[in-house]
């Protein structure tokens, strides 16, 4: 297991020396975090500041992750380490992709690069040793047009606002393309037919192939005829192949695409030109293929860019003007036509309509949307916000105008996060293909030893020479892995770009894999299983007291006070009571956690639980009453019985009542495969039981503190090895970031849920989870087939070219036709249906 020790300078106020209390628990704090396997204080110190030594595991936790959990905990090292997500224009293929993040690799102060298929490129750096415009130099030199080192949605609606206007998108590209001093100008721009040029290269190979080869048979057209279309052939077929492996074998490295140049060569060498032109030109047809498809995917990603509108009509000065949505700022006031898209994130302000959330949130309905209560107040540092009253960049207003003030600007809005996030997540290698890389890394090489034996076949088997080269050709074609390059990367990327349709995001293939297989699953009560806030269930009176009669005394003394409970009694109190007047109390003393007592009228009232009247005085409740209390309470209620003087008049009852879709969820997660669902809550044990009861857990673990919660998921994941974490990603972020999986709900109004969590639910709604799981079993049942089909046909290829049963001509059809099957089968989790 790779292991990296990065030195991070102790910045912890007040703190005198490493040797401090504070230094210790910061170390046991960062060392709960998984992938962090080992935190001390570094024996050196830099200029005698002392300094953090983290032993850490890339596939499970990266640099920047470590940035942010170090922020949080009082350690800095943003000055030291570099982290970017680059956007460029040219990687044709997975192998392509590999061979740019080994040169990155092996740059002095990069300590980590991901490279996607798609164009994405993560990089973790030291800013002392190298910096930005080292990196750009060399991805210029291996061939690649930087389109973004800042990926946010404004860089993809400058780019289109930039196409309306011509002549100002060339003077863009005219800065992109600038060069330093010295620099390799050798850029690839796509070819004399720009994007398409090894698409069209392809078909001219497929063509001149078939024309050589149907007049091969004509006896009037004499032979060199078709000699010189089979040599355009392997010019058209051979040219992307044979530049990029001059490429790599120039820097000392070693592609596939060596392996096909070599064979191609081999067959012409023994007169197969037919054969060695078919392979060239179905070698280069499936890498243009290849890159067609992937590009597929990335561009159903980057379509989430386009939600966001170019320009928006903000109020200003008494006039509405039309501005750029990057010229926003906070407090704006913007007015959204009937219709239209919204362009900023912001709170209503004027207005009432139904807005379409779905490219957002992935809610099918729209939700109506009504002003807040008070329009004046600064919205942005507001947390709590209702989601009746919140908006988002790119969702869709209904018929009717509002009018919104701007809470975020636009490079934070929560699209721009969420474009940001899920291209970071395509960086992101899943456990199985490091794993084909590892495999890929012993496996070529011995296909090479095996070749270079098969050529002396012809010293023990009675055969020539050029026998034995054919066949050494024919196993070099067949045993080249390019299916499994490909097959778990355009799975990966077809599962994040399906997601994020759907109002899910996933951080990359390792979440995406480890949802896929996990069999159980922890929830956070409030909020998550629950409505989290508390309703009015039950009222019972007492004697001669009425119903109507015990509330409007309740709601009278409960009015006075701000505790969450006693807002729930009045709020649901007058509703039932449907308006009907209630008097006035006074004098409210609050006994801590036991009650409240004051006055109406004549009348001395209390209101609390048991233990409020058991230290009042001699008048206890009677065991009939207490017997009510407690069957109330067995059954999930938080109670609380009410005195009048001297006399116990009733009981109210409240409960954080279930969600209505909480049931029927978990019923389909059962039917996913998800074996146990535990619910995890700080309330007592009876509660948890009649929630669990109620909605179909098969365990709740009740009376947790937050650092309980933690040892309780490491628990589980000791019992079932994998397990995944639902809460808001806010309260339960540490028992979340402890789990296999993290998910959060509601993550479209929270910034601290998209950054904690591994998969994030957009929309607060627990039944958008069932998708998620299902599509990352299909995800990973998709991954599983394309390994077996690339490592099936390998096994199958390699003997039957070995013994003969197989030419060039079969096996490279075999090969390649087995790549397009991996890369389309992916694309079918693009039409993946919740």
């Amino acid at each position: 297991m790779k292991k990296l020790q990065i030195k991070i300078p102790l910045l912890l106020p007040e703190v005198p020396d490493e040797k401090d209390q504070c230094v210790q628990k910061l170390i046991q704090q960062l060392e709960n975090k998984e992938g962090l396997e080992k935190v001390h204080v570094a024996d050196e110190t830099d200029n005698g500041v002392p300094q953090l030594c983290f032993h850490y595991n890339p596939e499970l936790i990266t640099i920047d992750q470590i940035q942010k959990l170090a922020k949080r905990t009082g350690a800095s090292i943003i000055d030291k380490y570099g982290h970017r997500l680059i956007e460029v224009e040219g990687i044709r293929h997975t192998r392509h992709a590999r061979k740019i993040e080994e040169a990155l690799n092996r740059l002095d102060g990069v300590l980590q690069s991901a490279v996607s298929a798609s164009g994405m490129i993560g990089l973790e750096f030291e800013t002392a040793k190298i910096n930005d415009e080292k990196i750009l130099t060399v991805l210029r030199k291996e061939g690649l047009d930087i389109l973004s080192t800042e990926v946010e949605v404004e860089r993809y609606i400058k780019k289109t606002h930039e196409a309306e206007k011509g002549e100002e998108q060339k003077e863009e590209a005219d800065k992109e393309h600038e060069h330093e001093e010295g620099e390799d100008h050798e850029h690839s721009h796509g070819g004399i037919f720009g994007k398409n040029t090894e698409l069209i290269f392809s078909i001219i190979c497929g063509a001149l192939l078939g024309i050589g080869f149907g007049l091969s048979y004509v006896e009037a057209v004499p032979s060199w005829v078709s000699l010189a279309l089979y040599i355009g052939a392997y010019f058209f077929g051979g040219y992307f192949t044979a530049k990029e492996a001059i490429q790599t074998v120039a820097k000392g490295g070693f592609e596939i695409d060596f392996l096909m140049l070599v064979a191609a060569i081999g067959a012409a060498i023994l007169g197969e030109w037919a054969e060695g032109a078919l392979l060239l030109f179905l070698f280069s047809m499936g890498h243009a293929l290849e890159h067609y498809a992937m590009n597929k995917a990335r561009k159903s990603i980057a379509a989430l860019a386009d939600l966001a509108p170019k320009t928006a009509l903000v109020k200003r000065n008494g006039k509405t003007e039309e501005v750029g949505i990057e010229e926003l700022s906070i407090g704006d006031i913007i007015v959204v036509k009937p219709n239209s898209k919204i362009s900023a994130d912001g709170v209503i302000v004027s207005g009432t309509s139904s807005v379409n959330q779905a490219p957002i949130t992935g809610e099918s309905v729209p939700v109506d949307k009504e002003p807040v209560d008070n329009p004046d107040k600064d919205w942005s540092q507001e947390k709590d916000i209702k989601d009746e009253n919140r908006a988002f960049s790119g969702t869709i207003n209904g018929n009717n105008t509002l009018e919104i003030k701007v809470i975020k600007v636009a490079k934070d809005s929560t699209l721009s996060r969420l474009v940001k996030l899920v291209n970071e997540a395509q960086t992101q290698k899943s456990p199985t293909q490091r794993l084909t890389d590892k495999f890929e890394k012993y496996f070529v090489p011995s296909v090479l030893v095996l070749v270079v034996i098969l050529n002396f076949a012809f010293l023990v088997l009675d055969e020539t020479f050029s026998e034995s080269f054919y066949r050494a050709m024919a196993v070099l074609v067949a045993a080249s892995p390019c299916a499994l390059a490909i097959a778990t990367p355009s799975a990966v990327l077809s599962g994040v770009a399906r997601a994020a349709k759907g109002g899910v995001l996933i951080k990359g293939g390792r979440p995406l894999e480890d949802l896929g297989v996990l069999t159980a699953l922890a929830f956070d009560k409030t909020g998550t299983l629950t409505e989290g806030k508390p309703k009015l269930t039950k009222v019972v009176a007492l004697g001669d007291v009425k119903e109507d009669e015990l509330l409007k005394i309740a709601i009278a003394v409960e009015s006075l006070s701000d505790h969450p409970l006693a807002k729930a009694v009045v709020r649901d109190g007058k509703e039932r009571l449907k308006g009907a007047d209630v008097p006035d109390a006074k004098d409210l003393e609050a006994v801590l956690g036991k009650g409240i007592k004051a006055t109406l009228g004549n009348d001395k009232v209390y209101i609390g639980n048991l233990d409020l009247f058991e230290s009042l005085d001699d008048k206890k409740p009677s065991k009939e009453t207490e017997e009510k209390v407690k069957s109330l309470e067995s059954e999930g209620n938080t109670t609380m019985l009410i005195r009048q003087n001297d006399k116990y008049i009733g009981i109210i009852a409240l409960m954080d009542t279930p969600r209505k879709e909480a049931k029927n969820t978990l019923e389909q997660l059962k039917k996913l495969g998800i074996k146990r669902m535990i619910m995890l809550t700080g309330d007592n044990q009876k509660v948890a039981d009649a929630v669990a009861k109620e909605i179909g857990l098969t365990d709740a673990w009740g009376s947790l503190l937050p650092e309980e919660k933690v040892e309780a998921i490491k628990e589980l994941k000791e019992k079932e090895s994998k397990v995944a974490m639902v809460g808001d990603g806010v309260n339960d972020a540490p028992a979340m970031a402890n789990s296999t999986v993290g998910i959060a709900m509601g993550a479209a109004g929270s910034d601290v849920a998209l950054e904690t969590a591994d998969i994030a639910l957009m929309a607060d709604k627990l039944e958008t989870l069932p998708f998620a799981i299902g599509l990352s079993r299909k995800a990973k049942g998709i991954i599983r087939q394309n390994l077996w089909v690339s490592l099936g046909i390998v096994a199958l290829l390699i003997p039957a070219t070995v013994f003969g049963f197989a030419n060039i001509g079969i096996a490279v059809l075999i090969h390649e036709g087995s790549t397009l099957v991996v890369v389309f089968n992916a694309l079918r989790l693009l039409a993946y249906k919740k």
